[in-house]
């Protein structure tokens, strides 16, 4: 049997360094726009417009990331990503202090975290399989996603606690100390654990060109993608929303709509502790499948809510269903991917999936006035319904581990299966 992961340092220093920022990062996704709300009287296009700002890096610099990352050294961009989004939050609790608190305040510190989770998501993807051996990613990623599904568990409990007690700025600080706590984890990370890949300098414009074509010409990343823009646009507008649905269609206060948001969230860490013994039994293909029936009907059940009860029901299977297929997601991504297109494949779904949230938050928003909440809900809930064609009408839907080549092996050109899986990271390449 292979050691556990947590016997290793520098895997427990990363997982801690997440851990510790997404609990902050939790308190702030209630803690900002309840401010807004609560002290500046913002409305809810406002509140959405802040949700998309943070996203908006995705647009305008997500495809260069990944080619700039892959050559940095890893582990300071995830350092000096930290450091920007604490400093970024400590604007806010300074700025109510000083009674200069605005909404554009608020939008420049959207955008700056927005920058620092870019580079951050994207160098850490990338990181991972340098610090885990290929066979061992499913479960360094289910325990990456069991930390988010924790921080997602307590983090708006928390959040919802500190702005009640303390005010809504008390509760930003909180987060920005745990930027800072995670980049000292990420200092005690040891050793040059980075492979390293020779650039080919072929022009950003031409390197950026060849991961598109990598993961859109790719039979299983292609309808992963494709679901997954479509999921993250609906829903994008449910999370912009989802304080002002609870507290104006529902009538939640704070501390309630936290605690409704921890038990929802409880279906992700339920999902990460189950997403490799799931995979194994029914196979990847199968697995995926169910995660986006799951993630579908909860968002179903949330326009049909009247209290906390169904509301919190219906986040729970949202996320029991988004956890499963994004530990599987991700996975597959780093074990199909050569090296030296690591920084460019997850760059690009970053560019695609993320690019849709500011686009999805901002329709939301818009949408409320004609339709209502409940409107923008259960369209939300129809076009995560369509997510599910892509996968469904390709490989990815009979796709079995048992199909991809054992950890370690590796080659110069593609395995492919019967039904076209590309089986090894050091393969795969396209002109």
């Amino acid at each position: 049997m292979a050691p556990t992961l947590w016997r290793s340092a520098n895997f427990r220093n990363l997982w801690f360094a997440q851990t510790v920022s997404l609990v902050g990062t939790q308190v702030t996704l209630l803690a900002l726009p309840l401010l807004a709300l609560l002290v500046l009287d913002a409305s809810a296009f406002e509140i959405s417009l802040l949700a998309a700002i943070e996203f908006l890096p995705v647009l305008l610099l997500g495809l260069p990331a990944g080619a700039w990352i892959e050559r940095l050294p890893l582990r300071p961009v995830l350092i000096a990503t930290d450091v920007l989004r604490g400093v970024a939050l400590l604007a806010v609790p300074l700025a109510a202090a000083l009674d200069v608190l605005s909404m554009p305040l608020l939008f420049a510190v959207a955008f700056a975290i927005g920058i620092g989770t870019l580079f951050f998501d994207v160098a850490q993807l990338s990181y991972l399989p340098d610090l885990v051996a290929e066979d061992r990613l499913v479960d360094a990623n289910g325990k990456l996603e069991l930390s988010r599904s924790v921080s997602q568990l307590g983090g708006p409990g928390v959040g919802g606690f500190l702005v009640q007690i303390f005010t809504a700025p008390i509760a930003l600080l909180v987060d920005a100390v745990s930027y800072l706590v995670s980049a000292l984890f990420l200092l005690r990370i040891k050793g040059p654990v980075r492979r390293t890949v020779e650039p080919e300098n072929l022009g950003l414009r031409k390197e950026i060109a060849e991961g598109f074509r990598f993961v859109f010409g790719h039979p299983l990343l292609r309808p992963l993608i494709l679901c997954a823009a479509l999921a993250e646009l609906a829903f994008a507008a449910v999370l912009a929303l989802q304080v002002v649905f609870a507290a104006d269609e529902l009538g939640l206060s704070p501390g309630v709509t936290g605690v409704v948001l921890a038990i929802g969230n409880a279906g992700g860490l339920i999902s990460a502790l189950l997403a490799g013994p799931i995979s194994q039994r029914l196979g990847t293909g199968p697995t995926f499948i169910a995660s986006i029936v799951l993630f579908s009907a909860g968002a179903a059940m949330l326009p049909m809510a009247s209290g906390a009860v169904l509301f919190g029901a219906g986040l729970f299977v949202v996320y029991l269903g988004a956890v499963l297929f994004n530990v599987l997601q991700v996975s597959l991504c780093q074990v199909v991917t050569p090296i030296r297109l690591l920084g460019r494949m997850n760059s690009v779904f970053r560019f695609v999936t993320w690019g849709m949230v500011p686009l999805g938050a901002a329709l939301g928003g818009a949408l409320v006035e004609p339709v209502g909440l409940r409107g923008v809900f259960w369209g939300a809930a129809i076009i995560t319904a369509l997510s599910i064609i892509p996968p469904l009408l390709s490989p990815v839907r009979t796709f079995r581990e048992s199909e991809s080549a054992e950890p370690g092996e590796s080659g110069d050109s593609a395995e492919s299966t019967e039904d076209g899986a590309v089986a090894v990271r050091e393969s795969g390449e396209r002109g």
